[in-house]
């Protein structure tokens, strides 16, 4: 937090961190794949106006192993390396690709949200957007799938945990699509809340109300043509009392802006406007619990100006208190 003295008026401004790197677009998947390279030019086209002048650029980090490892195996880590090609591509699946600078990449977004962790558990800044590829929350602990090869926020998560002890973590994941590896890694972790908005039947198919782990998982869906209306409704009815009750000490965002209407892998109808919505309300709980702690994770947004636009209204929205 920085300190501002104006005319005996101290001033508190709100420390907004932005993570970034070259080398996340060095992760090609191929043309016409939605998850490109693309997408992280677009978000750094719409950060370049005055409006972003004291976000604090910070390039990410490479991750390592022993990071990774908090929450996938060696032999998932492995399995990783060995794939990447020398050249062209390689198919883990239908959807997820691996090319020359895929691995890199992957390590570089590992690092960029732990060192996230390190500089808001210190104090150094309030809250942090991590503008990474590849996303991460359909990974699960030896499974890489749904363009996603490590999972960034679990990670994120774990090495809070064990690194900065801290114990009661909240995951708000509002991603189209639900976050099923997210879910699978803390599904029996009672100090991990993950809270799940997401449209029910689009992939991967998992995310029901009944899928409960020790009740620390919940699962609210979204339905084919719902706005911005049953979004709040169903944030402010389940999710944001979920997380009051709950009392966490930090919050991380899987921050996936697919719900957009204008977004082609998803049938939600949600406007910027919503997304600063939720953002101001992640806010406000961040504030009574959490100390203002808030740590915000590129996942999905496949329209390149849906997305550029929705991602600078909520880094807008982190800076602003």
């Amino acid at each position: 937090v920085r300190f501002v003295l104006i005319k005996y008026l101290v001033v508190f401004q709100v420390t907004t961190l932005y993570y970034h790197h070259s080398d996340f677009l060095f992760h090609e998947t191929g043309v016409g794949h939605p998850e490109c390279p693309e997408r992280l030019v677009s978000i750094a086209s719409a950060l370049e106006n005055s409006n972003f002048s004291s976000l604090i650029r910070v390039p990410a980090p490479l991750g390592n192993e022993l990071q990774i490892r908090l929450v996938h195996s060696q032999v998932h880590v492995e399995a990783i390396i060995k794939a990447a090609p020398k050249q062209g591509y390689y198919y883990l699946d239908q959807d997820t690709v691996l090319s020359t600078g895929s691995t890199q990449a992957a390590f570089r977004a590992v690092g960029a949200v732990c060192d996230a962790v390190d500089r808001v558990v210190s104090g150094e800044a309030n809250n942090a957007f991590c503008a990474i590829r590849p996303p991460g929350h359909h990974a699960e602990v030896d499974l890489a799938m749904g363009f996603c090869l490590f999972n960034n926020v679990a990670i994120a998560t774990e090495y809070a945990r064990q690194y900065h002890q801290i114990n009661r973590i909240a995951i708000i994941d509002f991603d189209v699509h639900h976050g099923n590896g997210t879910q699978a890694i803390f599904f029996n972790q009672p100090n991990v809340l993950y809270v799940s908005s997401h449209e029910l039947f689009n992939y991967p198919g998992t995310g029901s109300p009944k899928e409960i782990g020790l009740g620390n998982i919940i699962n609210v869906p979204l339905f084919e043509g719902d706005t911005g209306i049953e979004f709040r409704e169903k944030y402010s009815k389940i999710i944001l009392p979920a997380l009051r009750d709950f009392k966490p000490e930090i919050l991380l965002i899987s921050a996936g802006f697919d719900a957009h209407r204008d977004d082609s892998l998803g049938s939600i109808m949600l406007l910027e406007d919503d997304f600063e919505w939720v953002t101001k309300q992640l806010m406000c709980i961040a504030d009574s619990y959490c100390k203002g702690r808030i740590i915000s994770v590129l996942e999905g947004g496949y329209n390149l100006k849906a997305l550029a636009s929705s991602v600078a209204i909520h880094i807008k929205t982190l800076m602003n208190h």
